[in-house]
């Protein structure tokens, strides 16, 4: 890897592991991405998959020797404030089959959403998702992290602000096995980030403690304006936050070793290749053709 290399985040873009895991890794490296997220069992379901551990243990030696890094991501069923005695508990189960997969694969975290609460009483919602975190976490001794991803606010307020983010993880019995993911589409939408006030954000993230634990960013667009409160994601530079705020991001000279992945549609080739290659030039990084 060049020095110059070192000097810009890896970035990289949402993949299938329908041909296994080491065959998304080759993928990755067939587009151009130096970084990639995943789903490691069905994304519509909570079930515990037996899963591959050859093949993920492939992929992780592969990353390794060709410098790539991996994110895995929860399924959508995935509700850390759940009220429901049963689907809590296959949550739970849910998560550590998802820790273990991508520890197996040699992946930095499993991003999860920060959770919806449905019940009216704020305080019980965040007692819940504090509850279950905790179980999962005493249950878990590998390297992997749970990344807690901040909300676009659609459905509820919950997780939208940094200060929620990181109380949250402060009251863990065991933050160290906590990490963030932040959206950008998600922040946007939801009021975090403010129209041309980038520099702010970064400020209250240094206040907060924030920065020091994030470990992936969600490369998205906003199809919706800011503060709208509506999660649809638009391809970079095509969306309401735009080229110029995006660009900042990009540039922020302590992200420069955290992994970006798009969560955008796939291009005319059925890849994200080019849209990659974009982001990597307003890093400030052309990548390799």
């Amino acid at each position: 890897m060049k020095e110059a290399d070192l000097l810009r985040p890896p970035i990289g873009c949402h993949i299938s592991i329908r041909r296994g895991y080491l065959e998304a890794a080759h993928t990755a490296y067939r587009i151009g991405a130096q970084a990639f997220q995943y789903f490691p069992k069905n994304p519509r379901s909570l079930s515990v998959k037996a899963f591959d551990k050859a093949d993920a243990l492939s992929c992780a030696s592969y990353c390794h020797e060709y410098g790539i890094v991996s994110i895995a991501h929860t399924p959508y069923p995935t509700n850390l404030a759940t009220a429901d005695p049963k689907l809590a508990q296959a949550t739970v189960q849910s998560l550590l089959n998802d820790l273990e997969i991508a520890n197996a694969c040699g992946s930095l975290g499993v991003v999860v959403h920060f959770g919806k609460g449905h019940s009216g009483d704020p305080l019980s919602d965040y007692q819940r998702i504090l509850s279950m975190l905790n179980e999962v976490l005493d249950n878990w001794q590998g390297e992997a992290k749970l990344l807690i991803e901040n909300q676009a606010g659609d459905g509820s307020p919950m997780g939208t602000t940094l200060h929620e983010l990181v109380q949250i993880r402060s009251l863990c019995a065991q933050p160290e096995k906590v990490g963030f993911c932040l959206d950008t589409c998600h922040a946007y939408a939801s009021g975090l980030w403010e129209p041309d006030r980038w520099g702010e954000l970064v400020r209250i993230g240094e206040e907060l403690g924030y920065w020091q634990q994030l470990v992936a960013v969600h490369l998205n667009d906003s199809v919706y304006p800011h503060a709208s409160r509506k999660d649809r994601h638009a391809s970079i530079g095509r969306g309401a936050i735009g080229e110029a705020q995006l660009r900042e991001v990009l540039t922020t000279p302590f992200l420069r070793s955290v992994p970006f992945v798009l969560e955008t549609a796939r291009g005319v080739d059925g890849t994200h290749r080019e849209e990659i290659r974009l982001a990597q030039e307003w890093s400030g990084h052309p990548g390799k053709s």
